[in-house]
């Protein structure tokens, strides 16, 4: 194998560099598995060592790109190779992922483009390790005015209350409201607390002239709406 020159990297690193690269280029992602993907990423982290087993360690670990990106910053750097750099630029990754799919669903109306909000939620939220709740705020003509994280939990619990909720929304001037947290388990089957809490918010914003559209429960691979399973 040719001796490296000090500062350039060794031409089998370079030259899998280079293949991946033009890979990307002509096809695009769809072919490309994500620890492939993740190392395109970690190339300009790490621009002068072979990614490639630290992205292997990364998938090993998390299960799959998504996981990787949104992994919570102190596990990631219990994987060997993994440093402040990198952590850095997979969170700037997620946090550019969340504004790109928040911009698609903010000021349009909810009904006609349910598809991105959905998509926004499962973004932000379905891969947290903890509980995490969010309020959709809507004026008038159903057009999402605001989207606020109200607190944050346990990974089977997080505290909301109904007056907090109804506060805010007045606030805001909003007319209805859609609730969404994550269940970290991955299973979006809402508990007994789920359905008395969403019971009480709908209770105070009805005495407001407040409407509550929906409450999803977002799990790993899919969501629950109440609105859909007939609780609301």
């Amino acid at each position: 194998m040719p001796v490296p020159v000090a500062g350039r990297l060794p031409s089998y690193i370079a030259d899998h560099r280079k293949r991946l690269r033009t890979r990307f280029s002509d096809g695009g992602a769809a072919a490309m598995p994500d620890y492939e993907l993740l190392e395109l990423l970690l190339f300009r982290t790490i621009p002068r060592q072979d990614v490639k087993p630290l992205a292997r360690r990364l998938i090993d670990r998390f299960g799959d790109l998504n996981r990787v990106v949104t992994a919570a910053p102190a596990r990631l750097i219990e994987v060997e190779g993994v440093g402040e750099a990198v952590v850095q630029d997979l969170k700037i990754l997620e946090a550019v992922a969340q504004r790109m799919a928040r911009a698609r669903v903010m000021h349009q109306p909810v009904l006609s483009s349910w598809a991105a909000l959905l998509d926004y939620c499962h973004t932000a939220m379905a891969h947290r390790e903890t509980e995490q709740f969010r309020i959709l705020f809507l004026d008038r003509k159903n057009v999402l005015i605001a989207d606020e994280e109200q607190a944050r939990g346990t990974v089977d619990h997080v505290p909301v209350y109904p007056r907090e909720v109804v506060k805010r929304a007045l606030e805001l001037n909003a007319s209805a409201l859609i609730l969404v947290h994550n269940h970290p388990s991955g299973d979006p089957t809402p508990s007994e607390a789920d359905m008395t809490m969403t019971a009480l918010v709908q209770e105070a914003a009805a005495t407001l002239g407040i409407t509550l559209h929906d409450h999803l429960v977002i799990g790993k691979g899919r969501e629950l709406s109440f609105r859909a399973q007939g609780y609301l």
